[in-house]
Formats: structure tokens, C-alpha cells, sequence
């Protein structure tokens, strides 16, 4: 496979791949910046235009599109509080605190530093992992889904500010909203309240353009001033900082990025896992985690990084079995069997110039929206300065409108104003978002992958496993660790006083 690296790379540098790049880079860029529209939607826009292209070339603009989706959508999370991708949201939780302290060019730089070197790490460990990643993907089954979920949801009990208890009433609201629908294993439906929308559960775009766009611009209406307390005078710096504090924090990015990739390879589990379990080990790790969610710049590194590095991981099930491993894999997917290939153990040996192609291109579109981010950053970051009674109505529009073109269903403009309801009431009390947006995520996962392992295995499918067990250890130390260091902390007070 690697003796076509170098034809590969002079096959994308040829012209006119490099326009078609920088054409996917700038459409990818769009649909990540606006609410509702992501990955999925324009790989299907592009679909039409790539049947008959040269094979190549349709890779290098369908990939540069796909690359640029996870740092399009952290934008409108720093600026405005509103993600425009559902695997954004963790990046609100210290991005948009940022913004208000008029540091959004810090975060911005941040980000855009932390998306493009873990989409570097992610395709890198694709490069090494593709000729041995069929035991990668078969070593996970139902019980290290279910594993994974757990963590997830343990994370609740670390990023729960103020209130552990309102924290634990936020995640039992999202797991009951989890079980709405079809029971994934008996098939029964649950909670539609006479509903056929809600046969297929909560749709989770349309839930986070509610919880956090259309939450804040309720929020927004009600204030006075600009989402910047600070007040903008000549040139917006910051930028250079953050791409600073993601070298001060490279121990943490490292990590991350292993978060990230390791998440993607498991096919069906998505962007927004790992964007979640990605903060909420940022959260656990560190001696600080009360400054979290009030503007800690590893909130944002810790996310994106995560967030980029797990395309290179999702695309691992993508090429050697045909198993998406997330939605916007399952369209790319599609797009490569339109093209003539066919994904799978064969493709390695048939076609590893074409599987070069698209991993090089996964690194120069990431490349190319950072560069953009950051050196548009000065422009981007005005946003934050406009009042808010002016971006207050154009924020709620734009999250309706992007509830509406996810599906083409008003009903999913309806679910958007009532969890924008929920969240606005949420705020107010002080409960976490974060929470509920967790439990909603991973509830479906884990009820599902429960039960399977269950009929399988029985309850000793759980831990007779290696890696099962593994992240069972893992789970409990998350969970020990920040009472044991808060106990420790405590005793040395004692000591002290």
C-alpha cells in the first residue's frame, strides 16, 4: 500500500485537485457555520456532481467538504453559543464564556490549532492502523458499546457545576427523553404520545439547536449590551494565544486526539461522543475543574481535538468493511460506491492510491480551514460586538431555519422551541445543559448494547472481556478520582490549619 504514497500525493497536488480542495474546503466551511446543516447534507449536495468525475477529484472535493464541517461548526459555538453541528456543543460550554470576556480570537485560534492537528494525529493513525484494522474494529462488540456509554454518562457527575443533585435531575430528564420511540431491541414503542414523529425518538439536531441556539437567543432577547463584555477598540488579538495554549496543553491534546480516534473507529457512535468524552476527560483530569464552563481555554482545545481526530478513526470501518462509522460515513459511503469503488478488505490492495488520496486530502482540508479560521478570526470575532438586540432575532431565525432544513419537517421546528423553552428555564434555575445534552446522546446506546449483551452473555459479558473490563476500571477511577483528590485537598487543609 504505501509504495503509492507518492503517486498518490502528486495525483492531489495536480491540477485542478487544488481548486476542487479549496471549492470543498469553503462549501464545508458554510455548512458547518450554519445550524442544521452538516457533513451529511453537503456530501449529499455534492453527490450529483461527482458522478463521472474523475475518481480522484471527487475525492479530493468530497473529503475537503467533509474535513471542513467539525471547525465550521465550532464558530457559531464560540460567537453566538449556537454549534452548527451537533458534534460541536461541548465546544459552547468554554468557547461562548470566552467570547463574553472578549477573548473569541483566543478561541478561535485555539480551535482552529486544536481541529487541525487532530485531524493530522487522526490521519496519521489511520495511515498506520489501515493494514491491521480489521482486528481493531472486531476486538469491539456490545459490551465495550455499552462500556463507552457509561462513561460518557459518568462524565455528568464531574461537569455538573454548582448542584450535583440538579446535575443528576438533567440527566435523568435526557435519559427519559433517550427512551422515546422504538425499544431498540423489543421494538415496541414507547412515550409518542399518539405522535408518529416521535416513532424514531428525538431527533438530536433539531434538541441542540433548541437547547443551546434557540435557548440563547430567548436568553439574548432579555439583555442589554453586546455578548462581549468587553469593548472593542482597534485591532482583535487573542489569536495568537490560543494557538499558543494548545502547545502549553499538549499532554491534553495528545489525549484527546486518542479520544477521538478511538471513538471513531467504532462504527455508529458519531462526533458528538466524542466531542463529550473528549471535555469531560479534560474536566476529570485536571486540579481546576471548577473553571470549566467559565471560560477555560481546555474546554475548546479538548473538544475540537477530539472532534477532527475521530474522522481519521471513522473512516477505518468506512474502508475496510463498508461500515459507516458515523452518518456523514454512511453518505461518503454511498459516494464511493457511485464512484465505481467498493469499500472493503479488497480496496487496500486494489486501490491504495485512490485510499492515499483521500487521507492526504483529510489533512490539507484541515490545513486549509484553519487557515482560514485564523486568519479571518479578526472579522469573525466582530460578531461577538454586535448588539445583542439586533442578533438576538437573526440567531433565533437562523436556529429555526436550521431545524427546518435538517429534515424539511416543521415538527423538528416545533421540538426546537420547546427544548429552546426548556433550556431557557434550565438556564434561569441553574441546571446544566450539558446533562441533559449527554444523556440524550448516549441514552439510546446504551439501553440498546445493554440488552444485547444481556441476551448474549448474560451480566458476566460485562467484565469477562479484556477491553470491556478495561473501560470498566477506567469508568470507576473517573468516578473516585475527583472526590479522592477533593478528600486529599481536604486533609492537607486540615493538616495545614
Amino acid at each position: 500500500m504505501y509504495e503509492a504514497a507518492l503517486p498518490a500525493l502528486m495525483s492531489m497536488l495536480a491540477w485542478p485537485a487544488p481548486l476542487y480542495l479549496v471549492l470543498g474546503t469553503l462549501l464545508g466551511m458554510l455548512f458547518g457555520v450554519l445550524p442544521g446543516l452538516g457533513g451529511p447534507q453537503v456530501l449529499a449536495l455534492l453527490l450529483p456532481i461527482t458522478y463521472g468525475m474523475n475518481v480522484d477529484l471527487a475525492i479530493v472535493l468530497l473529503v475537503g467538504a467533509m474535513s471542513a464541517i467539525a471547525f465550521g461548526g465550532s464558530i457559531p459555538a464560540i460567537l453566538i453559543n449556537t454549534p452548527g453541528t451537533g458534534q460541536s456543543a461541548a465546544t459552547c460550554f468554554d468557547g461562548f464564556p470566552l467570547a463574553q470576556q472578549g477573548k473569541a480570537g483566543m478561541a478561535i485560534g485555539a480551535a482552529a490549532t486544536a481541529s487541525c492537528l487532530g485531524a493530522i494525529f487522526g490521519a496519521i493513525i489511520l495511515t498506520i492502523i489501515l493494514p491491521v484494522g480489521r482486528l481493531v474494529v472486531l476486538a469491539f462488540s456490545y459490551p465495550e458499546y455499552f462500556m463507552l456509554a457509561l462513561m460518557g454518562l459518568s462524565v455528568i457527575a464531574v461537569v455538573s457545576k454548582g448542584s450535583l443533585w440538579k446535575g443528576l435531575i438533567a440527566a435523568c430528564l435526557g435519559l427519559i427523553l433517550s427512551t422515546m420511540g422504538y425499544d431498540p431491541v423489543t421494538g415496541s414503542v414507547r412515550f409518542t404520545f399518539g405522535s408518529d414523529y416521535l416513532w424514531d425518538g428525538i431527533r438530536l439536531l433539531p434538541a441542540f439547536i433548541g437547547l443551546f441556539a434557540v435557548g440563547e437567543a430567548l436568553d439574548l432577547f432579555l439583555k442589554r449590551g453586546k455578548i462581549a463584555q468587553i469593548d472593542y477598540r482597534g485591532k482583535i488579538g487573542g489569536v495568537t494565544e490560543g494557538i499558543k495554549a494548545v502547545f502549553r496543553h499538549f499532554g491534553l491534546f495528545l489525549r484527546c486526539s486518542v479520544v477521538g480516534t478511538v471513538v471513531g473507529i467504532i462504527p455508529g457512535v458519531g462526533g458528538a461522543v466524542s466531542n463529550f468524552l473528549a471535555y469531560g476527560h479534560a474536566v476529570q483530569v485536571s486540579k481546576d475543574p471548577e473553571k470549566f464552563g467559565t471560560g477555560d481555554i481546555r474546554g475548546v482545545i479538548a473538544p475540537e481535538a477530539g472532534n477532527d481526530a475521530k474522522d481519521g478513526g471513522a473512516l477505518v470501518p468506512t474502508l475496510i468493511f463498508g461500515i459507516p462509522g458515523s452518518l456523514e460515513m454512511a453518505v461518503f459511503l454511498g459516494a464511493l460506491i457511485l464512484l465505481g469503488l467498493e469499500p472493503g478488505p479488497r480496496m487496500m490492495i486494489d486501490n491504495p492510491e485512490v485510499v492515499l488520496v483521500l487521507i492526504y486530502t483529510l489533512v490539507a482540508g484541515n490545513i486549509l480551514v484553519a487557515l482560514i479560521g485564523l486568519f479571518g478570526a479578526g472579522f469573525l470575532v466582530k460578531i461577538t460586538y454586535v448588539p445583542t438586540s439586533l442578533l438576538a432575532p437573526v440567531v433565533f431565525m437562523l436556529a429555526l431555519m436550521g431545524a427546518y432544513l435538517a429534515h424539511g419537517l416543521l415538527t423538528d421546528v416545533v421540538v426546537a422551541l420547546i427544548f429552546g423553552v426548556l433550556a431557557f428555564a434550565m438556564k434561569r434555575f441553574d441546571f446544566p445543559r450539558i446533562a441533559v445534552v449527554i444523556a440524550i446522546v448516549l441514552g439510546g446506546m446504551a439501553q440498546k448494547t445493554f440488552h444485547q449483551t444481556l441476551m448474549l452473555w448474560g451480566y458476566k459479558g460485562f467484565f469477562n472481556r479484556p477491553i470491556s473490563l478495561g473501560l470498566f476500571i477506567i469508568i470507576v477511577a473517573m468516578v473516585l478520582v475527583p472526590y479522592v483528590r477533593e478528600m486529599l485537598i481536604s486533609r492537607k487543609a486540615s493538616k495545614a490549619a
